[in-house]
């Protein structure tokens, strides 16, 4: 091939058939019948390069970090922060600093709600949430606005799944000290406009919270960029382990919030009258930390990269559209949650079978999906539904088991339904 014609060739179409060889637990048969997994918003699952860091760390480098002078002390150490070194990039922080570890999504805004909330939203104030949150992002303001006085204020959405943005506009004012705001919807799939988010509570000197616990591992994110606040995203979702989370704040806000837990490396001095604290972000770091995830979640992220977002987007778009248009051939199946901009979740009823029951027919079949209000019930119910099928893909997913969960529904509203 001539150098004209190899600069001019198309890139390789994405292989999803190689990257589930990544993935060990693919392989796996369920009920006598070969895995297809379709619940990737609980947790995606784990290729062989982030179990292979694991087992190495526990073998070859176990060892507490930071104040060991001996080699596996020191080894752990460097790739721990090796790990914070790659998360920073991943969301482009302007430093490694701005990254601090959590347990998960959850912790992290738990932490900036008793934390960064306990010394700026008093009696009177107000945080504006969407009517789309996740539990995570609901009751760690319905704790702080109970502890101090402040009222929350939720922005609803429509009946298509987007939001409503004139009551948005409506609600934040001179009163919000924080918009916190799912930048991914779990249950529907929604992506919402974060950018204008941001900007809208900026001009009214509101700090911004943004939840990117489902976001993150579809498309590129730039808290740069986006000029958020706060940023938070779960390892799990990321092809990393469980308990592991990342929590990204503005340095400025973070070298002067308070400590959220006490203990471990937290501290620079500790004395019985008084306590100094640690620099950013080990103030935020209490206790031994979750070190293999950390580690773990680094080489996710590495694998995640180097897969290509774009190709993942492109992959991703082509399933939800096939299963999309699959699933609306069903007569009586009624799809929850349409907003133009969707990624690759969706969350689906039918008139007269309750979800659990279509999840368990699925399950015999080897199809596993999640059923129920999915830590969202007052999002569920605002759309006059007890309850959701959902099926989310992702980037080992193929469109035969997209025809397998089609099959699948199919069979299960013959069962329940009686027919023939």
């Amino acid at each position: 091939m001539s150098q004209a014609s190899a600069s001019t060739a198309s890139p390789p179409s994405f292989d999803a058939g190689r990257v589930r060889q990544d993935f060990p637990i693919l392989d796996r048969e369920v009920r006598g019948r070969r895995l297809a997994y379709l619940d990737n918003a609980a947790t995606t699952q784990k290729p062989r390069v982030v179990l292979d860091v694991l087992t190495r760390y526990y073998t070859e480098h176990n060892a507490n970090i930071h104040r060991g002078v001996h080699y596996l002390s020191e080894a752990a150490t460097q790739a721990h922060e090796a790990a914070r070194l790659t998360a920073q990039q991943f969301l482009n922080a302007r430093q490694t600093r701005e990254m601090i570890f959590t347990r998960n999504a959850t912790e992290g805004i738990n932490l900036v709600a008793q934390s960064f909330g306990r010394r700026h939203i008093g009696k009177g104030d107000e945080v504006v949430i969407t009517g789309m949150e996740h539990h995570s992002n609901i009751v760690p303001w319905q704790l702080l606005c109970e502890q101090t006085g402040a009222v929350l204020r939720v922005v609803p959405i429509a009946d298509d799944g987007e939001l409503i943005w004139e009551e948005f506009e409506r609600l934040v004012g001179s009163r919000t000290k924080l918009v916190a705001a799912v930048h991914l919807s779990n249950s529907l799939g929604t992506v919402n406009p974060v950018s204008r988010i941001v900007e809208l509570a900026h001009q009214h000197g509101a700090a911004v919270l943004i939840d990117g616990a489902q976001a993150a591992y579809h498309f590129p994110v730039d808290v740069q960029a986006l000029d958020c606040d706060f940023y938070v995203a779960t390892g799990h979702k990321l092809y990393g382990p469980t308990g592991i989370g990342l929590l990204y704040g503005k340095a400025a806000h973070l070298e002067e919030m308070p400590p959220y837990q006490g203990g471990g490396d937290m501290i620079s001095s500790v004395t019985f009258e008084k306590t100094t604290y640690n620099e950013i972000p080990y103030k935020f770091e209490a206790g031994t930390p979750h070190i293999a995830g950390a580690i773990g979640l680094g080489a996710a992220i590495k694998y995640l990269t180097g897969l290509g977002f774009d190709q993942v987007a492109l992959h991703e778009r082509e399933l939800l559209a096939y299963a999309t248009d699959a699933l609306q051939q069903i007569p009586g199946l009624k799809l929850i949650g349409t907003a133009a901009e969707k990624a690759s979740i969706l969350s689906f009823a039918m008139e007269g079978i309750h979800p659990h029951d279509i999840g368990t027919i699925l399950d015999r079949m080897g199809i596993a999906v999640r059923t129920g209000h999915h830590c969202a019930m007052p999002l569920v119910r605002s759309l006059g539904v007890a309850a959701t099928v959902r099926a989310s893909f992702y980037v080992y997913n193929t469109e035969s088991e997209v025809d397998r969960l089609i099959e699948g529904t199919v069979e299960a509203i013959r069962y329940f339904r009686n027919d023939p």
